[in-house]
């Protein structure tokens, strides 16, 4: 068993449900998250009233799933990255499971 865990902004969703759909990953979950990326300047008289850029709607999925499943879904978010281009592409992590309460 693998936990597959994929960010991504909110804006992606039906393409990633999409991917997991025709991986076969059948359960997962979603949560909603605030992702930031901090691309100010250092001098902080530049950007002197502060403000929300950097920060963006994004979503957590993940799913306990086989390994053939996770890398099968591994494979379609690299081809989907590769497709779009994105300057904010989707990330995927297989990570392992040890043991499991069930």
């Amino acid at each position: 068993m693998k936990l597959l865990f994929v960010t991504c902004l909110s804006d992606f969703k039906a393409d990633v449900m999409k991917i997991f759909h025709e991986a076969k990953v059948r359960v997962f979950s979603i949560t909603e998250t605030t992702g930031v990326k901090d691309e100010h300047d250092p001098d902080l008289l530049d950007d002197w009233f502060g403000n929300k850029d950097g920060e963006y709607d994004s979503l957590i999925l993940f799913s306990f799933t086989p390994e053939a499943t996770a890398a099968e879904a591994m494979r379609l978010i690299k081809q989907y990255n590769q497709a779009e281009g994105n300057k904010f592409p989707v990330r995927a992590f297989i990570m392992p499971v040890e043991e499991a309460s069930y």
